[in-house]
């Protein structure tokens, strides 16, 4: 028998692994690997240059096309316009109809209205600000007792006002003076 005591596998095992670390370190296909790394470290640096480039040209764009814009607006004053069937001032800008055009506002951001009383308003037909806003007195009224709230809350909780704020667009002030 060849090998008999375990020190003699242990010397084997021993010679195996120094062979195979030899072998790793003579062997040339390192080479191969640190080509390829720095062939696509060459790639990647070629198309973060060219992005650049890309990102300087649209700067440059932009910047011209804000240069032209303000030109523009330095030369004719636009003044209030209107469009048929509907008056847009610049001090009230057009109803966008919501995040996601659906139509409405949210209401509960006016102080007072919670969820369920915006579905109770949606249902309704009371979906924006404006209409809110558009309320009279009598109509105010007969939406409390429609929607079973107490009398003059429309009124006390000044809903008309915060309305018209948030419409306007006048953020911070109704942050200000109602949260």
């Amino acid at each position: 028998m060849l090998f008999q005591t375990p020190t003699q596998f242990l010397l084997l095992a021993l010679a195996i692994i120094a062979g195979w670390f030899f072998g790793l370190a003579s062997h040339p296909g390192g080479r191969k690997w640190r080509d390829r790394y720095r062939t696509l470290e060459a790639e990647h640096k070629s198309y973060r240059l060219e992005q650049e480039a890309a990102i300087k040209e649209r700067d440059a764009r932009i910047r011209e096309a804000e240069a032209e814009r303000d030109r523009i607006a330095r030369a004719s004053p636009v003044a209030a316009s209107t469009v048929t069937g509907r008056a847009v001032t610049e001090d009230r800008p057009a109803n966008r109809g919501g995040w996601f055009g659906w139509g409405r506002d949210n209401l509960s951001r006016i102080r007072g209205i919670d969820e369920a009383d915006e579905k109770a308003l949606h249902t309704e037909g009371i979906k924006t600000y404006a209409a809110i806003e558009a309320l009279s007195e009598s109509d105010a009224s007969a939406l409390e007792e429609r929607l079973g709230m107490a009398r003059g809350r429309i009124a006390n909780e000044r809903w008309r006002e915060q309305a018209a704020m948030l419409r306007e667009g006048r953020e911070e002030e109704h942050r200000r003076d109602y949260l």
